[in-house]
């Protein structure tokens, strides 16, 4: 069936049709894999997203816009205890449109975490090979080349060349950056503007939309109800008008909190104990390295190199080359007037390394008598053992090559949002089917980070992806 506004999203102000095949809540990378899939088999498929839908000619070109319009709570949300900063992207395209684009398939450690934990017999390399595969079929995938690394990756590989650290080149998805140009990756946080980077927009929504996709931004859901043989929408779009819809599937991919959010506030927690539990962020801590020459961290690449060493992964850390935009930087750097202003004047001269930590405490996603989502999230005593190991390490790196000064970010920072509908073979203790539908409910399904079982401490979009396209190998089977 051909799409009414092919290529493109609908206006709620024209949209007319109410019944479905499929439902997706979410345009993320599981929601845009997914609806492909349906749709290459022909399937009537309507997808909806809280966030505005942008190209490369609309992506916010300032970071405090960026901040506010493509992410949740106007850039930023908090723990209960304020003590973690949680970035949760809003938009078509979710995290694909924010992110590096950094694709990695995970390692025989956090499978085999996964199989002992879920019961779920997949959870292997060899299972999992032919979805990374198949998903990279979707992708350009490289390397930033050597010669294009920027002054925060030299520091980065001589500092661990230095402390005798194995690093690695980063793979990232992309194509013609067009670095010799002068590009620079830090605006990629607000969307890419050349379209190299592999976001959900120019590779798989795209073909989506070319088969008929339904694509309805800017509508948030607001509860979902499962009527035996078919599923039921409620939501609310930009106009503030309600809005139902109808479907035979329905797919949760709005992520781990989204996802918990919207399931707790339509009352599935009597059925689903597990409901909002099991939540992980791989908390990241941002380092800054002051050097008396200029290191301009914000120029070229942005992420090009990571951690590599066995040590590392079996303390539960890894390190990445990174940096962000003034207005981050500003909220990480502590303290206030003077000592504040001058390392803010100094930001040409500042090297950054992060430190992510396998956290293993894991928090809760709840709702409170207003529907409004709290996150229960902290790092217990390991954690912070582990995070420490981390910090001693870039440390290291800093004083080998030479950094006046080293200033370590005022707060953990929660990018990479995972659980709340954890998968497994134990209906108390998950919430996802290893058919990838909620335990009582054959047409709910979900695939996105929130059924990880626990935190990976690899970056999880490739993974993401890979079991988007198991479970759509699984959902178009139950039709047929």
């Amino acid at each position: 069936m051909a799409c009414e506004n092919k290529f493109t999203s609908q206006d709620s102000r024209t949209f007319k049709q109410r019944d479905f095949d499929a439902i997706i809540v979410g345009a993320g990378i599981s929601g845009s894999f997914i609806a492909n899939e349906m749709c290459q088999k022909g399937l009537k498929v309507l997808l909806l997203e809280a966030g505005k839908h942008f190209n490369k000619n609309t992506y916010p070109t300032r970071e405090i816009d960026a901040n506010s319009q493509l992410y949740w709570s106007g850039g930023i949300e908090l723990n209960t205890s304020a003590s973690i900063g949680i970035l949760r992207p809003k938009g078509v395209g979710g995290g694909s449109i924010v992110n590096q684009a950094l694709v990695d398939r995970f390692d025989s450690i956090a499978l085999d975490s996964w199989k002992e934990q879920s019961g779920v017999s997949f959870f292997t390399q060899k299972d999992m090979a032919p979805w990374y595969d198949s998903a990279e079929k979707e992708l350009a995938i490289q390397e930033i080349p050597e010669q294009y690394r920027n002054g925060n990756a030299k520091i980065f590989q001589q500092g661990f060349e230095k402390n005798n650290y194995k690093w690695a080149p980063l793979k990232r998805a992309q194509k013609d950056c067009h670095f010799e140009d002068g590009n620079d990756c830090i605006e990629c946080l607000s969307g890419c503007r050349i379209d190299s980077k592999q976001s959900m927009g120019v590779t798989v929504l795209k073909k989506a939309l070319a088969k008929g996709l339904y694509l309805l931004p800017e509508f948030e859901v607001l509860k979902v109800s499962d009527l035996g043989d078919s599923v039921k929408v409620l939501g609310i779009d930009v106009y503030g008008e309600r809005r139902t819809f109808r479907a035979k599937k329905l797919v949760m991919a709005s992520g781990a909190i989204g996802n918990s959010k919207l399931l707790l506030n339509s009352g599935f927690a009597s059925k689903l104990p597990a409901l909002g539990e099991n939540f992980y962020t791989h908390p990241q801590s941002m380092v800054l390295g002051l050097y008396d020459q200029d290191i301009n961290a914000h120029k070229g690449p942005l992420q090009s190199l990571k951690s590599d060493d066995t040590t590392f992964r079996a303390n539960y850390f890894k390190l990445e080359n990174v940096f962000a935009p003034p207005v981050a930087i500003a909220m990480l750097v502590p303290k206030l007037g003077h000592y504040h202003l001058d390392k803010m004047r100094r930001i040409s001269n500042m090297a950054c390394i992060e430190v992510a930590i396998r956290d293993t405490h894991a928090g809760k996603i709840t709702t409170n008598s207003k529907g409004k989502v709290q996150v229960h999230k902290e790092l217990d005593t390991r954690d912070k053992e582990t995070q420490e190991k981390g910090l001693a390490a870039i440390y290291r790196i800093f004083n080998s090559t030479g950094a006046k000064e080293i200033v370590n970010g005022s707060f953990a920072i929660g990018l990479h949002l995972m659980g709340g509908l954890g998968i497994g073979t134990n209906d108390k203790k998950s919430v996802v089917t290893p058919d990838f539908n909620l335990h009582g409910f054959k047409n709910i399904f979900a695939a996105d980070s929130s059924i990880f079982p626990n935190a990976p401490g690899i970056n999880p979009s490739f993974t993401i992806m890979a079991l988007s396209k198991m479970a759509s190998d699984k959902i178009i089977r139950s039709w047929q």
